[in-house]
């Protein structure tokens, strides 16, 4: 059995593993910066081309970080792997490296706010062209990617909407005309991600949430092709300083132990929530991909087995029903971050999402009636007897 043959699971328990001389079960950390060198000429055929286990310095790579990357190449079916140090310098990272002055960027519009100002604050101060639209139609990328568009950037599942986009579609219509197709697939899960199987050229994944999952560290990756990662992606972080440390590389590891479990249970969760929510009365709509109801249902499933572990909603009554029900909420705790093993509860309009101009956040659908609900590893039972009681207080 060879590792590419291996369940997934078996890989995030396994993969990539590498033992010092001294033999040990638990992945061993490196916490050093530099490496030593028996002679200067060792040194200088070192700086010249370092073999795939020999290391410079932390911030070009470290042994227990590159366990990480190879073992989150492996589970997301891509050739290699860069860790960074949190999931917004994964996607700064992949969009600097593989853009210049002069080219054409398409992305969709249902972005996190982070992501928009590198977009259109960043790139576009240097001279990139960039154009946004509605993710989720088809004839709209047809119509925004130019024979000299170099590059589509997107959300496989937006945050917060969580607006499901025909991966498939857009890989197709990019490399028509040669553009590399980069995906945020944070919220899509590195368990139920989609990206490499519907071709998409890199994939970015804020490992801040399912996979260390615990509320601990941040981190991030960048997924792709072996010769784009260790050329210009690895280029441009190696030299910019974004390089995962390896404490959070080690800590990281041990979570993958359990990351597929996790984020079944809470996906399988967050659909028993939505089927319990859709027809509540004092709900506007429930959004989850899940659902038969959700606008793409049938394209989201065809892609992926599950909707995912984070569950959307309105309100009645905006923001004022809005923070009574978050108030009376007992289990689930009020934060920013979703993908953790505690449930957690949002308001985007007011946090995450606060600093979107208004015009923007009304194309989106980011109302002041929008919870998101992060589904944890608690007792379903618990948490839906938690939001029914709190969804009394509206």
């Amino acid at each position: 059995m060879t590792e590419k043959t291996r369940g997934k699971r078996t890989t995030l328990v396994h993969g990539g593993t590498r033992r010092s001389q001294y033999g040990e079960v638990s992945e061993a950390m490196f916490l050093t910066q530099g490496f030593v060198y028996d002679t200067a000429e060792a040194a200088e055929e070192r700086f010249v081309q370092a073999g795939p286990d020999e290391f410079i310095y932390a911030r070009y790579g470290n042994p227990t970080v590159r366990m990480f990357e190879d073992r989150m190449a492996a589970i997301t079916g891509y050739e290699d792997a860069f860790a960074t140090a949190s999931g917004m310098a994964a996607v700064n990272g992949a969009l600097m490296a593989l853009s210049k002055t002069g080219d054409h960027v398409v992305a969709s519009r249902a972005l996190f706010g982070s992501c928009l100002y590198v977009l259109e604050s960043v790139l576009a101060r240097f001279g990139v062209e960039i154009t946004l639209v509605d993710g989720t139609d088809n004839a709209a990328w047809d119509a925004a990617i130019r024979d000299d568009t170099t590059l589509v950037f997107l959300e496989a599942i937006s945050n917060p909407t969580l607006e499901v986009i025909d991966l498939r579609h857009v890989v197709e219509v990019s490399h028509k005309v040669g553009a590399k197709v980069i995906v945020d697939d944070a919220m899509a899960t590195p368990i139920y991600s989609y990206a490499a199987e519907c071709g998409a050229d890199i994939c970015v994944i804020s490992t801040t949430k399912h996979v260390d999952g615990q509320g601990r560290m941040l981190g991030g990756v960048v997924c792709g092709d072996r010769e784009t990662i260790r050329g210009p992606i690895e280029t441009y972080l190696k030299h910019t300083g974004a390089a995962l440390n390896p404490f959070s590389a080690w800590v990281h590891l041990k979570s993958l132990d359990t990351l597929d479990l996790r984020v079944r249970a809470q996906a399988g969760c967050a659909l028993q929530i939505a089927q319990a929510l859709e027809t509540h009365s004092k709900l506007a709509r429930v959004s989850y991909p899940g659902l038969a109801s959700h606008p793409q249902h049938e394209v989201a499933m065809s892609q992926a087995e599950s909707g995912g572990t984070v569950v959307a909603f309105e309100i009645d009554g905006g923001k004022e029903a809005c923070f009574r029900f978050l108030n009376a909420l007992e289990i689930f705790t009020i934060s920013n971050n979703f993908a953790d093993s505690k449930s957690i509860v949002t308001h985007p309009a007011t946090t995450t999402h606060q600093r979107l101009p208004q015009a923007q956040k009304d194309i989106l659908g980011i109302s002041m009636g929008l919870v998101r609900l992060s589904v944890g590893l608690e007792d379903p039972d618990d948490l839906l007897a938690d939001l029914m009681q709190a969804l009394e207080a509206v």
